[in-house]
């Protein structure tokens, strides 16, 4: 009789996660986070989310902009603001900031 592998993950997933890997036959270990941990693991989550952004190919990253939208939407409700205060938020700050259409990337700045 053959032991089955063991991955450890230790992340935050989808909610319909752990039924898709029952559904392949294997066993899903879950807990639900509470309160205190679930910004640090929602932000864990949007670093995760913007590495593999970054490392995705063309075809694949309205999926990972979709999962960047999702993980933020988490986070707007759990640290208790709405989507019309985020963007009116990003409004003033564009207005007071500028946005990025103009495409700048600062090399330096040198002082005197």
């Amino acid at each position: 009789m053959s032991q089955g592998q063991r991955i450890v993950y230790g992340k935050l997933v989808r909610d319909r996660i752990p039924e898709i890997i029952e559904a392949a036959g294997k066993t899903a270990t879950v807990r639900v986070l509470d309160e205190a941990e679930l910004v640090p693991a929602l932000t864990a989550k949007l670093a995760e989310e913007a590495e593999e952004l970054r490392q995705a190919e063309p075809g694949d990253r309205l999926g990972e902009l979709a999962d960047i939208h999702e993980v933020l939407m988490a986070l707007t409700e759990v640290l208790g603001f709405s989507d019309e205060q985020v963007q009116e938020a990003a409004r003033r700050k564009r207005v007071e900031r500028g946005g990025f259409s103009r495409r700048l990337w600062l090399d330096e700045v040198t002082t005197e």
